[in-house]
């Protein structure tokens, strides 16, 4: 009965989506309070439908029960619980299940803070989030019901992929998601902007919160993922450009470039046109990586098995929402502003230098992620485009952007003073040039470039801190007073500054692992050691071990200092899955400050067993640069301007009707 509920309310939901996509644009055209009225009550009742739906398949997984064929494809008796629970969204149904939630999640928070909000903006923004749930629970419904039965009903299922078996499943697809479909705000907010005919730098201020929150999401969702990928596959890689890693990556490039194109657009009125279109083009590339992850045309570890039918109708839903958004921007645009004018060397002009190379960026990685898709679909020829083209392509547009950053905070607005900037600049680039001389100095002949690397990173921190450090006025005022200027900076200038450094800190770690890392594959057995980053590692023995739903072949080990003390023991794993008879590796981990040591157990041969062991030098600073990211975007969140936002309309024209 349970499940029964659950695809009714999912159907209701479908229904009350569309009524709330239909009548609240359309009293917005004819100013008719009532209809608009309408969008708001609807986004509440669509969100606890779908939660309803959620929790009924979420129960059914709890519980087994088996009559469901999603339940049956991706679950077992024996699952541990926590599994049971991130199983839900492990599959295809499931997933886009909770795409739709938190669609319909982040409607219902238009709904509820979108008080200040004029109406007929906030009843077109509301009427395309609905036309974007609209689609895709119609896809759902017609192409993908999670709630479908078998009769009669299996005694077991058949489990879950066990690669996603893991903790990290629970984290990574809902940030993901999350980022994913905040983005939607964004671009409902620009179409109702394109409708309204309107843009102004209240709307910008509108909108920024949402793309600060959907960045925030999706910065953590691409670390997220990147450190399951690398601790779970056993492959000792932490990016590997796969074509569904850039299908994340590419929206976060474009909506980078829509944050900042937003903060020119609420404080200098410029650039309204520009970030219409990123508004429009980062969720057109959120809704691509839906296809390419959904359509059956890749084959990776993250994509969803699914028939061609499903693929056609996303792609359905693509031509209409992209190619229907961008012909109401080249209907709309030539009656919009182009906003306020200001010189190159400004702030304005920095933020527009980043955009540029921003959105270059994201058009290489489109470009190699789809080139081998298309030659295949139009000459039947094979090929593949990896790591080196993305690095020869998309490296060299980053080193400017990065170089460029610590000044677009420093110079002012309309005009600025380049040489004022250098100058404050300066003991940053003076210690960073100090760094790069001791790394070449300490380096041979393949750590030249990492040396610029590493100065380049080290440029970006104290960039940042010199950002803060000339805004707090440190070194030009009493400590007392210095507190208090401290204490009084905006917010989003701490966000500003924690993002950069967190950038920094990011590209430190990508420097130091890809170039002074070191790999050993060897075959060993017990009592071998070899010595990795300073320390000695030791295999003792193998170990069989049973759990509730796979057994596996544990490999102890033992890591020595460079005194031969034992400083902590390592275990590394071949896991199979009777169930689904499938093998996957479990790698051993050990972290010392920054740095790792990783152990993969491979096939036991004749003499003994393989081990892959790798010296990670730095690598945690990979996902802890992002963490610091997430930071600075959640303190410019908490920014007293953008919780405030523009004034209610009410208010406003009582100071009108005063004035």
């Amino acid at each position: 009965m349970t499940v029964e509920l659950g695809h009714f309310a999912l159907v209701l939901a479908l229904a009350l989506s569309i009524v709330q996509a239909v009548l609240p644009v359309v009293g917005a055209r004819r100013n008719d309070d009532r209809m608009m009225a309408v969008a708001v009550p609807a986004a509440f009742t669509v969100f606890a439908l779908i939660a309803l739906s959620f929790a009924a398949l979420t129960a059914a997984y709890v519980l087994s029960d088996f009559s469901v064929q999603n339940v049956w494809e991706n679950s077992h008796s024996q699952k541990p619980l926590l599994y049971k629970f991130t199983g839900v969204w492990g599959n295809h149904e499931g997933s886009m299940l909770l795409w739709v939630l938190i669609l319909s999640f982040f409607t219902a928070l238009v709904a509820f803070f979108g008080n200040n909000l004029p109406p007929a903006l906030k009843a077109n923004v509301l009427g395309v989030q609905a036309w974007i749930g609209s689609a895709f629970l119609l896809f759902i419904v017609a192409t993908s019901n999670p709630f479908a039965r078998i009769n009669p009903a299996p005694i077991e299922g058949q489990d879950l992929n066990p690669i996603l078996q893991d903790i990290g499943l629970a984290v990574h697809p809902p940030m993901l998601y999350l980022g994913y479909v905040g983005f939607s705000v964004c671009f409902s907010f620009a179409v109702a902007a394109l409708i309204d005919g309107r843009i102004d730098a209240a709307w910008a201020r509108w909108v920024r919160p949402w793309t600060l929150t959907a960045w925030l999401f999706l910065t953590g969702g691409i670390a997220m993922g990147s450190y399951w990928a690398y601790y779970e596959l056993g492959w000792g890689g932490w990016w590997f450009w796969d074509p569904v890693e850039n299908a994340s990556f590419m929206p976060w490039l474009a909506g980078t470039a829509l944050l900042h194109s937003a903060l020119v657009m609420e404080k200098r009125s410029a650039l309204k046109i520009w970030t219409i279109l990123l508004a429009i083009m980062t969720f057109s590339l959120s809704l691509l990586g839906t296809f390419l992850v959904r359509s059956g045309v890749l084959t990776s570890v993250h994509t969803f098995a699914t028939d061609p039918g499903r693929g056609l109708f996303i792609l359905a839903i693509l031509v209409l929402f992209i190619g229907g958004s961008l012909a109401l921007f080249a209907w709309r645009s030539q009656t919009l502003a182009p906003g306020g004018l200001f010189q190159p060397i400004s702030r304005e002009g920095a933020l527009v230098f980043n955009n540029l190379f921003l959105t270059t960026a994201a058009a290489t990685v489109l470009i190699g992620t789809l080139y081998p898709l298309l030659l295949e679909s139009l000459t039947g020829e094979k090929i593949s485009v990896g790591a080196p083209f993305f690095n020869l392509t998309f490296g060299p547009l980053m080193i400017p952007l990065l170089a460029a950053v610590p000044f677009g905070p420093l110079l002012a607005w309309k005009r600025g003073d380049i040489l004022a900037v250098a100058q404050r600049l300066m003991t940053a680039f003076f210690v960073a040039l100090i760094v790069v001389a001791i790394m070449l100095y300490r380096t041979s002949a393949p750590g030249v470039l990492a040396a610029f690397g590493i100065g380049l990173a080290v440029w970006l921190m104290l960039g940042a801190l010199t950002d803060l450090a000339l805004k707090a006025g440190i070194g030009k005022a009493p400590v007392n007073v210095l507190v208090q200027r401290v204490v009084g900076l905006p917010r989003s200038v701490f966000g500003t500054a924690l993002a950069h450094f967190g950038l920094g800190v990011t590209l430190l770690g990508i420097v130091a692992t890809s170039t002074f890392a070191t790999e050993n594959v060897l075959v060993m057995k017990p009592g071998d050691t070899i010595d990795a980053g300073g320390y000695t590692l030791r295999f003792d023995r193998i170990d069989p071990v049973k759990s509730s739903n796979f057994t596996e072949d544990q490999g102890q080990f033992t890591i020595l200092d460079s005194a031969g003390q034992e400083v902590t023991d390592l275990m590394s794993a071949k896991r199979f899955f009777p169930v689904r008879k499938m093998q996957t590796t479990e790698a051993g981990i050990r972290t010392f400050m920054f740095s790792q040591l990783y152990v993969s157990l491979g096939d036991p041969v004749k003499d003994g067993v393989v081990v892959r062991v790798w010296w990670k030098p730095l690598v945690t600073l990979i996902w802890l640069g992002a963490l610091v990211m997430m930071a600075g975007g959640g303190m410019s969140l908490l920014d007293r301007r953008l919780r405030i936002g523009a004034p209610a309309r009410a208010r406003t024209e009582k100071a009108r009707a005063t004035a």
